[in-house]
């Protein structure tokens, strides 16, 4: 494949602004001035990726995201061609609910890694999307085709998968924008107190004294916003609540957002290995009924499931909702504290 290649000279009578977001505007209402008759809809991301790659010129020279294009000057883009995928297809099976041209919504599987990385490139879902999905967005890159957002390796759930780059830049836009509905199932210890849906607010980074986990933190961080309510309780007889089923509505998508604010709250979750599990001699674990704490004992990973994602397509703008049901370990956890309401 060859790049594609787009002129243009800076017109008199033009709202004139730096050029990352001059382009970003101009570009998809100017079909001309592409080579082979192409045209492409680049993100304000990737024309800033382009940029620091020296690909977008202003008279003949490497354009600087700040610099304000000027009536007369030309601009010439340069897309290079997609770096040939790396990642093997591999039959793993995935639940398809729905799919079209643009887009597909999967059930990810609980234990299974999201995207290759440097240490594990296969048996994850993008290798079993390639598998199954044809003609995956490039937009994610050579290791997370079609990815727009992701779930954490032990939680289960509802994903939307981009299958081309004009889906994928309106499914990226509606994360940033908080335009669809995400409901997650957590079961958690203890009597939280929000049997209303209540939101809550804080601020996530790196946890200062271990940089594999995340915190919660008073500054220097990145606004996490949850609306939690409280389904069920579970309790011995004449006895405070030792768990509890959670609905968290996420309106952000930080990394493992729902897993830390819970644990800020006080909270964690069952099953949960990095944040907050206590020890068998803590209270809260003495507080589980012994058929619970052996459930527990077996359980791989956070009682989390992704159940429900609600959107308007972003190329037909049809109204699309997914609900789906926890995984066998998640539900028949849920049925053993069921005997406890």
């Amino acid at each position: 494949m060859i790049p594609l290649k787009w002129t243009y000279q800076v017109p008199n009578q033009i709202r004139l602004e730096r050029i990352d977001r001059f382009l970003f505007k101009l570009i998809p209402n100017a079909p001309e001035g592409w080579e082979n008759d192409e045209s492409i809809e680049l993100s304000r991301s990737r024309i800033q990726n382009l940029i620091e790659e020296q690909q977008i010129l202003l008279n003949n020279k490497p354009v600087k995201g700040k610099t304000v294009p000027q009536a007369g000057d030309q601009i010439q883009v340069l897309v290079p061609p997609p770096i040939p995928l790396e990642v093997i297809p591999q039959n793993i099976d995935i639940e398809i609910l729905y799919e079209d041209t643009d887009l597909a919504i999967v059930v990810k599987p609980k234990g299974l890694t999201v995207h290759p990385n440097d240490h594990q490139k296969t048996e994850t879902l993008v290798n079993a999307l390639l598998y199954q999905i044809k003609d995956l967005s490039g937009v994610g890159g050579v290791l997370r085709p079609g990815i727009v957002h992701r779930l954490d390796k032990d939680t289960s759930g509802v994903m939307v998968i981009s299958k081309t780059d004009r889906s994928h830049h309106g499914l990226s836009e509606m994360f940033k924008t908080h335009d669809l509905t995400r409901k997650y199932w957590a079961l958690v210890y203890g009597d939280p107190k929000f049997t209303e849906e209540t939101t809550f607010t804080h601020l996530l980074n790196r946890n200062p004294k271990d940089r594999k986990k995340m915190a919660v933190v008073k500054k220097e961080g990145k606004t996490a916003i949850s609306h939690f309510k409280v389904i069920k309780r579970f309790a011995k007889p004449g006895k405070k609540p030792f768990a509890s089923l959670v609905e968290a509505r996420l309106e952000t998508g930080r990394t493992h957002q729902v897993r830390v604010q819970l644990t800020h709250l006080g909270h964690s979750l069952l099953g949960d290995p990095i944040y907050g599990t206590p020890t068998h001699s803590q209270a809260k674990w003495k507080e589980l009924p012994q058929t619970v704490q052996q459930k527990l004992s077996e359980f791989s990973g956070q009682a989390l499931h992704a159940r429900h994602l609600s959107f308007s397509h972003p190329i037909t703008r049809e109204k699309l909702s997914f609900d789906t049901s926890p995984p066998k370990d998640f539900t028949e956890l849920l049925e053993l504290l069921k005997k406890y309401e």
